[in-house]
């Protein structure tokens, strides 16, 4: 792993030495040095073009020598690609030789690294010595990265960009957030992350769904890598076991994603194979029987490093506090990447997703508020379990031309398969005693619901009339088509002594149901252009637009009827500007718009509904503090949505594209590390503006359901740093949610807002060579009675988790 020494000082006096744990490769920015024997022979070297600080970290861990050199000097310079045998100093200079400095050897195991028009050589015993203050700075793919903070991100401009000088909010919650508050699902991930809410009844485990800056994640609004998952129509949500980090690009994303909800883009980054070895095995266990076992590897495969593999593996069974609820899933991940040369690579993916869930809608409503049940009352049908199978396989590959232009293409196809068994609450009789449920059973085999992606980009960067440019050429294609069966069967249930048919039941109503078999296809392509330009006077300005092409078909298999939308069009815009007047400040103002062209519903007369379009405006500030290690984001924007599905009454089959809607708000987001050990990271949002502008009777000017006005969250940790009890962390954090609706509806349900308290506590050691943590967390600490969301209607709210424990071991080496 490549870790590097960020120096808060360096001062003349007596050189101190630090011995590296085995995965350190490097210390710098002041001076580097690695205590091991560098020897004179030829050696096979594979070190691609890269920041010439990385690459030298590689090839100081590769060499095992000393190296010494001031940080500025080697800034942002890029290194020369080292392909071949040679030995170590021949390696360092081929890697140097295109950025006007030089190295000598200055001792048996000590090179130093210099200009190349360097004054007479000094030798090792007159340089001056140093001492090295600060502390150590991880390479952002490390296993052992501790960082709350990370510097950049490539969800906002599909470039490797800093967070400081992107004019839009973008999010980043890294592995050690996930680590520490033992996150399972991307819903743990997300509650920290301002303007996201949970958007659907999750304790069954049957779906992820979200919403952001007030809109849902549907139709698609979730990446994998930057290729469509959309995770609010994949049964069983997603595991999150083999997720490096997770990044929220607030707002309309239309120009780089394509069909996305304006809302924002959630991208989850996957962890790639690495070339030093690193395994770790986890053992989580918790309250209802919750188990999960973790696996995770990776390392080389051939002896030149050439092959490297990963490895993710995730088994989980648990129960519930809600009775009859249940899920078990096995999850496989292997990733394999193949450095065909220093310019070029292969990356090829599998995961495999297979599993049990319960369909649970939560509870209904009496009145204005949520009835008076116990938390564990189930008012579905668990008998049996739904099931749900998915495979993902993809493939990934780059060639640089040179240091400045880069051609990648991505391809993944997804296969989802469900055997559903859902109880779909339709409302109370007038004795608000009996629920009504309209049940669904459903089938379709993972090669009945395909979906693949395919993007291809050329990135450059060239100056011109000296302005510094990052061009984003690109294009992408996405088609889904989906056919299943569909039966029905109907239940009424007394919510304060509920009954359940069971399977058998089930199974004797739709013996002679009709069978619904239908079929829908959407596909879209886009094309993009965006251009990142420096300008002077610390000014940036990113521009670009999109042509997107959309169309879809609808097919009743059992009539034959077919309807069908002809391709819809729309041309994007994307702009924004930053101004960086120091490094440590930045203020950015953005407009950007979003398609989606395609969405589900008939309009009267049965054509199919025409494209959501948007548009957003966001101006923000962003900070990053104590050598980039805290970064905050302040951001006000106003979002307005059109062409939403109005459902007609009395049916509410057919529907009007007419729909419009806008949020507006402020969001405050901050993450890092204050102290040496202390860390945070917190989010909060102020969305006073979440209406109806245009919808059927009743609707207009009333509040979007499922956004409260005031939301937010905060957890912080702090590690001793020495002493007898170095590695014990302790810490913990609230979830704060405002009260919410249900409905857009002049007889909406309030959700009452809540507060719940989390803590934890997890103490790290050496043994051998392993490094052993165990970790207890608790959540809802103080066994809050709460409701986070509803799932559509006032007869879907969910009910909150009670006080639950968390306790893990991991070990690692």
């Amino acid at each position: 792993m490549k870790k590097s020494l960020n120096t808060g000082s360096v001062h003349p006096g007596q050189a101190r030495m630090f011995k590296p744990r085995p995965i350190a490769a490097l210390f710098l920015l002041g001076t580097v040095s690695l205590t091991a024997m560098a020897g004179d022979a030829a050696q096979a070297f594979n070190i691609p073009a890269q920041a010439l600080d990385s690459a030298l970290t590689e090839l100081a861990y590769q060499t095992n020598l000393r190296l010494l050199y001031p940080a500025e000097l080697v800034g942002k310079l890029r290194s020369s690609p080292v392909s071949g045998q040679y030995t170590p100093e021949q390696a360092m200079q081929r890697m140097l030789q295109d950025s006007g400095l030089t190295v000598r050897k200055t001792a048996n195991d000590t090179f130093t690294v210099e200009q190349a028009a360097a004054v007479e050589p000094r030798t090792a015993a007159t340089m001056p010595a140093v001492t090295v203050m600060g502390k150590a700075v991880y390479d952002s793919t490390d296993p052992y990265n501790p960082d709350y903070s990370l510097p950049n991100a490539t969800t906002a401009t599909k470039t490797d960009t800093p967070i400081m000088e992107t004019p839009y909010s973008i999010q980043v919650v890294p592995k050690q957030v996930l680590e520490d508050t033992q996150a399972v699902r991307p819903g743990d991930a997300l509650n920290y992350v301002s303007g996201i809410y949970q958007g659907t009844a999750n304790s069954g485990d049957w779906l992820d769904w979200s919403r952001r800056r007030g809109f849902d994640n549907y139709p698609a609004g979730d990446y994998r890598n930057g290729a469509a998952f959309p995770l609010a129509s994949a049964w069983g949500g997603r595991d999150l076991a083999n997720v490096e980090r997770v990044e929220a690009l607030k707002g309309p994303a239309s120009l780089l994603y394509g069909l996305t909800a304006p809302g924002g883009v959630v991208n989850y980054v996957t962890k790639q194979p690495l070339a030093t070895p690193y395994y770790s095995l986890q053992q989580q266990f918790g309250s209802y029987d919750f188990y999960r076992t973790t696996v995770d590897a990776t390392g080389p495969i051939t002896d030149d490093k050439s092959l490297l593999y990963r490895i993710n593996l995730a088994y989980k069974d648990a129960n519930s506090f809600r009775d009859m609820v249940s899920s078990d899933r096995i999850f496989i991940a292997p990733t394999v990447t193949w450095i065909i040369s220093p310019k070029t690579q292969v990356n090829f993916e599998l995961e495999y997703d297979y599993g049990h869930v319960v369909f649970d809608r939560g509870i209904p409503a009496i009145g204005n508020r949520p009835a008076d049940v116990p938390r564990s009352r189930f008012l579905g049908e668990a008998d049996p379990q739904s099931t749900f199978e998915r495979v993902l396989v993809g493939m990934n590959w780059s060639h640089a031309f040179n240091d400045n232009w880069t051609l990648s293409h991505r391809f993944t196809a997804v296969y989802n398969g469900i055997e559903t068994y859902a109880a779909n609450p339709t409302g109370l009789n007038a004795d608000n005693r009996m629920l009504n449920i309209f049940g669904v059973v459903g089938h379709r085999p993972p090669g009945d619901d395909a979906s693949y992606f395919n993007a291809i980009n050329l990135t450059g960067h060239f100056d011109t009339w000296g302005l510094q440019h990052t061009l984003l050429l690109g294009g992408d294609y996405f088609r889904t088509f989906r056919q299943g069966t569909e039966q029905y069967y109907f239940n009424a249930t007394d919510i304060y002594n509920p009954t359940y048919l069971g399977a058998n039941a089930i199974q004797g109503q739709i013996a002679n149901a009709p069978v619904v078999n239908s079929s829908a296809l959407e596909q879209w392509f886009g094309l993009y252009l965006q251009d990142q330009i420096k300008l002077p006077f610390n000014f940036s300005m990113l521009a670009g637009f999109r042509y997107d092409g959309a169309e879809n078909e609808y097919v009743d298999l059992v009539s034959g009827t077919v309807t069908e939308n002809p391709m819809q069009d729309s041309l994007t815009p994307r702009g924004g500007l930053v101004w960086q007047p120091i490094p440590e400040f930045s203020v950015y103002g953005s407009y950007t718009e979003n398609f989606v062209g395609v969405q589900s519903g008939r309009s009267i007369g049965g054509s199919l509904l025409r494209p959501e379009t948007a548009q957003q405006w966001e101006f923000g500030a962003k900070t990053e503090l104590f050598d980039k290690k805290l970064m905050a984001t302040l951001a006000w924007f106003d979002l307005t949505k059109q062409n939403m599905a109005i459902y007609q009454p009395p049916t509410f089959i057919d529907a009007r594209a007419i729909g419009e809607a806008k949020t507006a708000g402020l969001e405050f987001d901050i993450k890092g590390e204050i102290l040496p050990g202390w860390n945070m990271i917190g989010a909060y949002a102020y969305t006073p503006d979440a209406k109806v502008i245009k919808g059927y009777p009743g609707e207009n000017g009333q509040r979007l359901p499922g956004v409260p006005k005031h939301g937010g969250s905060l957890f912080t940790t702090y590690e001793l740093q020495a002493g007898t009890l170095r590695g014990l962390k302790f810490g913990g954090g609230v979830l704060v949610r405002g009260s919410q609706t249900t409905e857009t509806s002049n007889t909406d349900v309030v959700l009452p807002g809540y507060v719940t308290v989390n803590l934890l506590t997890s103490y790290s050691w050496k043994v051998g060579g392993s490094k052993v943590t165990t970790q207890l967390n608790v959540n809802n600490l103080l066994d809050k009675e709460y409701f986070p969301s509803a799932a559509f209607s006032r007869n879907a709210i969910e009910v909150g988790t009670p006080r639950t424990f968390m306790g893990s071991v991991r070990v690692e080496y």
